[in-house]
């Protein structure tokens, strides 16, 4: 199987994972960093950047399925690869950059 296969559920993982803290931040009516209000992005913001990237990430997954499903195949490590890699450089980068949250003191 060519590499190009597993990019769309790699994509799909880093945009499943990504629609997650936004979508709490919504639910949890906070502000979080977003590409389309910037660092203080108001809850409802975030519940369309984290809807947006829901269903790019589902859109992703269908994408090349065959019809009535079956197994993963390899592509589901690609999807979960996907996922773990945006979800630790989130760690990294707010404990090192600090963006949504205070520096500890």
């Amino acid at each position: 199987m060519p590499w190009t296969r597993y990019l769309p559920p790699f994509l799909a993982g880093v945009l499943l994972a990504n629609s997650v803290p936004h979508l709490g931040t919504a639910v949890a009516s906070r502000t979080h960093l977003t590409p389309l209000a910037g660092a203080e992005s108001p809850p409802v913001v975030n519940l369309v950047w984290g809807a947006a990237n829901a269903v790019g990430g589902l859109a992703l997954l269908s994408a090349g399925t065959r019809p009535g499903g079956g197994r993963w195949d390899r592509r589901l490590i690609a999807f979960e690869a996907g996922a773990a890699a945006f979800s630790l450089w989130m760690v990294a980068s707010e404990a090192l950059l600090h963006v949504n949250t205070p520096p500890r003191r």
